[in-house]
């Protein structure tokens, strides 16, 4: 029987010179064999000297979020570790560190990670290698510009993605441009505010939708408030 991810002790490494920022190592367990993760120590460390982050919109306050391991994404890492996925192609939206998708790679899934970070393709390359898990499919997705090179996807899964007002707008257009006509979406949300909105959005486009309320973390536990959000197409627009 397959385990639930726990978050275990994590180990903190000073950077190299060539890396301008700390980082930490975090192993996380479930489903046969723990996953090792590189991610950034804290919301403290910031680097941008391009500026390529600030193109893509994203502030030096905000550019550590991809970096971190959020109870969120523990959360939609534990309901892929069981979630059917033969014949679908799954995305991961701002998948940041993309543990869900490490899961779902393992275990066979067809699935193409997406982020704006700029770094978060090299991230992931780094926690692929630590996992000893062959190349993954990943793509830059900026909700608000043009994707060409991502395609339509039956499954689309996120973790903690409405956390700016704008968002529910951008996401909910994003989604529906690259979902097939019978697309199932599952947003782990924390009980942020925009969540109803998010809902609204995806309703006007055709999507019914159920919360399933989640209080717990997978794994070693802990309190957690949120709801795993269910969207699927009913019409079509």
């Amino acid at each position: 029987m397959s385990q639930a991810p726990a978050v275990g002790l994590a180990k903190t490494v000073t950077s190299a010179p060539s890396v301008p920022y700390q980082l930490k190592f975090e192993t996380v367990s479930g489903s046969g064999d723990d996953l090792q993760l590189r991610s950034l120590l804290d919301r403290q460390q910031f680097h941008d000297p391009l500026g390529e982050a600030e193109r893509e919109g994203i502030s030096s306050s905000a550019w550590p979020i991809f970096g971190l391991l959020w109870p969120s994404s523990r959360v939609l890492a534990h309901v892929m570790l069981t979630f059917e996925l033969d014949g679908k192609r799954i995305l991961e939206l701002g998948c940041g560190l993309a543990l869900a998708s490490l899961v779902i790679h393992r275990r066979g899934g067809d699935i193409t990670a997406s982020d704006c970070h700029p770094l978060a393709a090299d991230f992931l390359l780094e926690n692929l290698k630590l996992n000893r898990l062959p190349a993954m499919k990943y793509q830059t997705g900026n909700w608000s510009r043009s994707n060409p090179l991502l395609a339509r996807f039956d499954l689309i899964i996120g973790s903690d993605v409405l956390y700016d007002r704008g968002q529910p707008e951008l996401l909910s257009q994003f989604i529906d441009l690259h979902a097939q006509p019978d697309a199932e979406v599952l947003i782990v949300d924390p009980d942020r505010g925009n969540r109803v909105s998010f809902s609204r959005k995806m309703d006007l486009l055709g999507y019914s939708h159920t919360e399933t309320p989640i209080s717990t973390l997978p794994g070693s536990g802990g309190k957690y408030k949120g709801r795993l959000l269910k969207y699927l197409k009913t019409s079509a627009h």
